[in-house]
């Protein structure tokens, strides 16, 4: 019997790691398939190419089918999330003149940074961000909207071109997924401040996003798919197989750089300039541990509120992320299956242990950096 072929588009990051895993490592193999993996330059080039079916699959930004199914974004399209690819992941950081304007700050303090920058007297700040429809840039308007006196200029710059972005002046500071925080950092025009971490403990980063038609019509393919993917995942967030998961990705076939800009991420060990010791930040980025995979719809909804839906437009967000599809599909190969699809979005403090199929999940710390929670009414699962 023949494989299935799909071909799953992807933008070269760190967080396409469970496309690469389950495609070099032979999960997909297992499962029945043969996966294409296209590298996309752009956000947008990776939108279009899933919209008009030239790709049967994509790594995907979390808010990018959710404003796709609500009809935002120029390209109305009913686009699902199968899963979680990964979860945090992103940087931000600033200019080394912006870095002198503001001082000696502890890194990783959201509230301190955003006091300083609120200070500063130097015209507005332009922040360079992937692209509008991404977790980046919700972030950075909620983290931002809590002051006053900050003006900010949002600059759409791929992830791959931010520390050029950075060095020719075009933007004073970013937000990116790694590596690309690190190559600023590695060529000394920039500086780390935070990580997208510490304005939400837990906030999806990408997706695996197919089109709501082909998820109909090719069932037992996105079945294989995921199980894939889910076993990819599992095995990126072992601790004893990092270092072969940072010399896969840096093949020359997928993020084609060095090792040492990959192994920030997946070690979650941030240098926020150069010549300065690590930083660890825990859960910096996850793929498996803690439901990461879980398309929780009340994510779905908290992004959808951020994009200013109503209320037919956040049932419409909730309905794309899948995890009826993910209970379906995952179930018969041992997944511990949360008791709810949805729960209070920022509600978590610390580690808790929650109902699940398995009885043994816990559900890492999610909260917001300015302490709010979110509670959209739960819908059938």
């Amino acid at each position: 019997m023949n494989d299935i072929v799909l071909n799953c588009g992807y933008v070269p990051l760190v967080d396409c790691a469970p496309l690469v895993i389950a495609k070099d490592l032979g999960f997909a193999a297992e499962e029945g398939l043969a996966l294409n993996l296209v590298a996309q330059p752009s956000w947008s080039a990776l939108r279009d190419m899933l919209a008009f079916g030239s790709l049967d699959a994509a790594h995907m930004l979390s808010p990018m089918p959710v404003a796709m199914s609500i009809g935002l974004g120029g390209l109305p399209a009913r686009i699902d999330t199968l899963m979680v690819l990964s979860v945090n992941g992103t940087v931000f950081g600033v200019s080394n003149a912006v870095a002198a304007e503001l001082g000696d700050l502890p890194f990783g303090d959201a509230q301190a940074l955003l006091a300083a920058l609120a200070a500063r007297q130097s015209g507005p700040l332009r922040i360079g961000v992937p692209f509008h429809y991404s977790m980046h840039r919700l972030l950075l308007s909620y983290w931002t909207s809590t002051v006053e006196h900050l003006a900010v200029e949002e600059v759409t710059v791929p992830p791959s071109r931010m520390a050029d972005a950075v060095a020719d002046g075009f933007v004073d500071a970013f937000w990116v997924g790694e590596p690309w925080g690190s190559v600023a950092v590695q060529q000394n025009v920039g500086q780390l401040m935070m990580t997208g971490s510490d304005v939400w403990k837990f906030a999806p980063e990408k997706v695996l996003a197919v089109r709501h038609d082909w998820a109909g019509f090719n069932e037992d393919a996105a079945r294989r798919l995921m199980r894939a993917v889910f076993r990819a995942s599992a095995w990126l967030d072992a601790r004893k197989n990092r270092t072969l998961a940072v010399e896969i990705l840096a093949r020359s076939e997928h993020l084609s750089m060095s090792p040492d800009l990959i192994d920030p991420a997946v070690s979650g060990q941030i240098t926020p300039r150069l010549n300065h010791a690590p930083e660890p930040v825990a859960h910096f980025l996850q793929f498996h541990n803690h439901a990461a995979s879980f398309p929780w719809r009340s994510q779905a909804a908290w992004i959808a509120q951020q994009l200013g839906a109503d209320t037919a437009g956040i049932q419409k967000a909730k309905a794309c992320f899948r995890s009826d599809l993910y209970r379906q599909n995952l179930s018969g190969i041992g997944a511990d299956l949360p008791g709810a699809s949805e729960k209070v979005e920022g509600g978590l403090q610390v580690e808790t242990a929650v109902a699940s199929t398995g009885g043994h999940m816990i559900l890492a710390q999610d909260a917001f950096f300015d302490g709010r929670t979110f509670d959209f009414p739960s819908g059938k699962r």
